[in-house]
């Protein structure tokens, strides 16, 4: 049997008959340990990315989570921001929540991010391996704190009647990047242009 050929983001089809499904399948899957600029961009022009936990009976724990890229550490260590916002939640203390509980017994955690396109050519993910802390209101993390509601406001409007500054933030620093697919940012994306501009 002849081994299933692998082939970069964009490139050609195997020669299975079905040209389509075979390059989805066979394209080599990219990790390193920080983030290179076309995944820096896949990163800012996502909307939501899936949160992933153990919780305290070993089972993960998935939750879909808001949040946006901010300055990387003084490691040089991409970080990202999550808000424990109003919306609706288990727990009217964002403290309690299984999520930040999970994270306080068990940092380690991981962040998907993907997009899905009825063009397969179009598909990919980022898995992001990241360590997550709680910055507090006010304190030691003030300055942070509210330099990410800042940013977190600025992708998105809707936060502006979210009584953030009351809240704590996550904060994930990422220690390894796995990825798949074309990352390429479409064409005229807002926030891939405000995350490039950010950076210039």
């Amino acid at each position: 049997m002849t081994a299933p050929q692998r082939h970069h983001a964009g490139g050609p089809a195997g020669t299975d008959g079905n040209p389509s499904l075979s390059w989805v399948h066979d394209q080599a899957v990219s990790s390193v340990s920080t983030l290179d600029p076309s995944q820096r961009a896949f990163v800012a022009s996502a909307r939501t990315a899936t949160l992933g936990t153990i919780a305290p009976d070993g089972r993960p724990r998935l939750v879909p989570i808001c949040f946006v890229a901010g300055p990387d550490g003084p490691d040089g260590r991409p970080r990202l921001y999550s808000a424990l916002d109003d919306k609706p939640k288990a727990s009217a203390d964002p403290r309690s929540l299984g999520r930040v509980r999970d994270l306080l017994a068990r940092p380690d955690a991981t962040l998907l991010i993907d997009r899905w396109s009825e063009d397969w050519d179009r598909l990919g993910w980022l898995r992001l391996e990241v360590r997550g802390e709680r910055l507090e209101p006010g304190g030691s993390d003030g300055d942070e704190h509210a330099a990410a509601l800042t940013v977190l406001r600025a992708k998105y409007p809707q936060y502006s009647t979210h009584r953030l500054e009351e809240r704590p933030v996550l904060r994930f620093t990422v220690e390894r990047a796995t990825s798949w697919g074309d990352l390429d940012a479409a064409p005229g994306d807002r926030f891939h242009d405000h995350f490039a501009n950010e950076q210039a």
